[in-house]
């Protein structure tokens, strides 16, 4: 199969391009019109399909639930709902009975096989927490980190946990971050009040990255940088950002685009349950959410933000048209970075020959026109 368009996202640029698409890979790409196209998408816009490293639940489903069907049904419906064609599901700090479950569940999807966005590993977020930033997650079940305990749960997952958020401050001489390092697991620092200090020994003893940067993490000062300082200051460490406007203004969306060096913010969702339902009440890891006007999802009846309902397809519409992020800052952010952040920028997050034939057709309102996942429309 033969697609082409005027616009396909090659060489961090949009260009005249057809993609030769054999079995799940792209075979070869071809200059605008050198081969009879099968599809011809016109001025529409390709770009690789997205991953989403951050993401807890949609349609009524959250990872904590353990449901087959609903991860399943998720999993189908993300490609042509936003362009999202591989993801992490994320689970919620929880008890242990509920994490195991939950973790126990994807691994059953994963081994018996599902149609939709690929499954590239289990995002556990907490319960290794600190109880002042922890946002959305119930602190009764918040602990200190625990490196038997969190191997029991990569057992029982079949080694699927493949990126973990943690507080830094609460992982004694940094061991957990150390062994997750060492065992191949990503460790993001989130939901903290450590210091800078704290940052910079997590970096340097295995962190990559940091959980939705801006919230659920100590402020920036000139004396006392804290957690958002080293955000900003270390620009090699990757950077989740929820790109709704409203975890993060468009104008603090702008700064910490603009400070990272280059393949180093990565635009995720945080979606819960509600995303893809109206507006309403819901829970979340047994809290109480309500879904407002703007996407929001808050606590009820505190009124914080405890997730969203991002499709990041319209994510990308807030960077580029209201945050003024380039188009290559924006879509990289959505593709080759959260790929190369998990390894897996060897197939994922570029219309490069040999890779997944992972592809996103969208409008000029970046609405979803077309998806394939790995070959499969």
């Amino acid at each position: 199969m033969i697609i082409q368009s005027k616009r396909v996202w090659i060489v961090n640029k949009f260009i005249e391009a057809q993609l030769e698409v054999e079995g799940k890979k792209i075979k070869a790409v071809w200059p605008y019109g050198c081969k009879e196209a099968d599809r011809d998408f016109g001025n529409d816009r390709i770009i690789p399909g997205m991953i989403d490293v951050h993401t807890h639940g949609a349609y009524g489903f959250d990872t904590n639930d353990g449901d087959e069907e609903g991860l399943r049904n998720w999993a189908a419906r993300l490609p042509g709902d936003e362009g999202v064609t591989s993801f992490q599901p994320t689970t919620i700090t929880q008890s242990v009975e509920v994490l195991d479950n939950a973790v126990r569940n994807v691994r059953k999807v994963v081994e018996e096989g599902y149609e939709g966005a690929e499954i590239l590993g289990i995002h556990f977020e907490g319960p290794y927490l600190d109880q002042a930033k922890k946002g959305a997650q119930p602190e009764e079940f918040i602990l200190d980190a625990d490196v038997e305990q969190f191997r029991h749960y990569q057992e029982t997952a079949g080694g699927l946990i493949h990126y973990i958020t943690l507080a830094p401050e609460h992982d004694k001489d940094f061991e957990l971050t150390r062994w997750c390092a060492a065992n191949g697991v990503v460790v993001s620092m989130g939901h903290t009040s450590g210091s800078f200090k704290d940052a910079e020994m997590g970096i340097a003893n295995g962190a990559k990255t940091m959980t939705h940067v801006y919230n659920g993490m100590s402020n920036f000062g000139h004396r006392e940088l804290g957690m958002m300082g080293a955000a900003m200051r270390y620009q090699d460490v990757y950077g989740e950002l929820i790109c709704d406007g409203n975890h993060s203004s468009v104008d603090a969306l702008k700064v910490m685009f603009e400070a990272k060096h280059p393949g180093y913010a990565v635009m995720i969702s945080d979606s819960l349950r509600p995303k893809g339902l109206p507006m309403g009440e819901y829970t979340s890891g047994g809290m109480k959410i309500r879904v407002c006007e703007d996407g929001s999802a808050r606590l009820v009846p505190q009124g914080n933000l405890a997730g969203s309902t991002l499709r990041l397809n319209k994510g990308l519409q807030v960077l580029i048209e209201k945050a003024q992020v380039s188009e290559e800052l924006a879509i990289n952010s959505a593709t080759i970075n959260p790929a190369r952040l998990l390894g897996v920028d060897d197939r994922k997050g570029s219309l490069t020959a040999g890779h997944d034939a992972d592809i996103v057709v969208l409008d000029d309102d970046y609405e979803i026109v077309k998806v394939f996942v790995r070959g499969k429309e």
